[in-house]
C-alpha cells in the first residue's frame, strides 16, 4: 500500500456526474510529504471532478492553517491558507504535464493527487509572513536589534523600541552606501 494512496481519484469511473472528493491534510499528511516549507497545519481540501468531452476537469479549493516559520524571529506561526486552482486531465500513453494539462497512463485510470494539494497549499503562502507586531520571538527580537539599526525617518519617534513590519527599512549598522547610490537616491527624493 502506497502512502499516498488515499489521495488516488480513479477517473474511468466518473461517467456523465460531478463527484466530490474530501481530505483532511494534517501532520501526518505533511509528514509523508517531507517538504521543507510546511511540516504542520490543518487543511481542508474539497476536489470536484467532472468529466468534459475530451478531459477530466478537477476544481480544487484548499482552506485551513499551516505553520511555518517566521521570516524574522524563525518561530513556528500560523498562516491562514485559502487557495482555487483548476487542473485539465486527460489520459495518455505516459505521465506528463504540460501547462495546465496533466497526462495520466491510461492504464492507471485515475491520478494520484497527493502532491498537487501540496503544490496548491505552497502557492498560497505570501512571499513575507511574519507574526503580527508584538508575536515575534521576544529573545529573538533583542538580538536582531542589537545587530541592525533602524532607518531613521520624521515619522519615528525615539522612544519605539518595536521593530517595523517591513523589514526593508532596516539596514546593518556597518553598512557604508556608495556615493553614487546616494546621488541616485537625491534625483528621487528632488521629485
Amino acid at each position: 500500500m502506497s502512502k499516498f494512496e488515499q489521495y488516488n481519484i480513479t477517473l474511468k469511473d466518473i461517467v456523465d456526474e460531478t463527484r466530490v472528493f474530501e481530505f483532511d491534510l494534517d501532520e501526518a499528511y505533511f509528514k509523508k510529504i517531507d517538504s521543507p516549507e510546511v511540516q504542520k497545519g490543518l487543511v481542508k481540501a474539497k476536489v470536484s471532478v467532472q468529466k468534459k468531452l475530451t478531459c477530466y476537469d478537477l476544481q480544487f479549493v484548499v482552506d485551513g492553517t499551516i505553520y511555518i516559520p517566521c521570516n524574522r524571529c524563525l518561530d513556528d506561526m500560523a498562516q491562514i491558507i485559502h487557495h482555487k486552482e483548476n487542473l485539465q486531465v486527460k489520459f495518455g500513453e505516459t505521465f506528463s504535464e504540460e501547462d495546465e494539462i496533466v497526462i495520466v497512463p491510461e492504464s492507471d485510470g485515475g491520478i494520484n493527487i497527493a502532491w498537487f494539494l501540496y503544490e496548491f497549499i505552497a502557492l498560497s503562502i505570501p512571499i513575507k509572513h511574519i507574526h503580527p507586531t508584538g508575536e515575534c520571538n521576544v529573545n529573538m527580537v533583542s538580538k536582531l536589534k542589537k545587530h541592525i539599526a533602524r532607518q531613521k525617518t520624521d515619522e519615528d519617534d525615539d522612544d519605539d523600541n518595536s521593530l517595523d513590519d517591513e523589514d526593508d527599512d532596516l539596514i546593518p549598522n556597518d553598512t557604508q552606501t556608495d556615493p553614487r547610490w546616494d546621488a541616485l537616491q537625491n534625483l528621487t527624493d528632488n521629485n
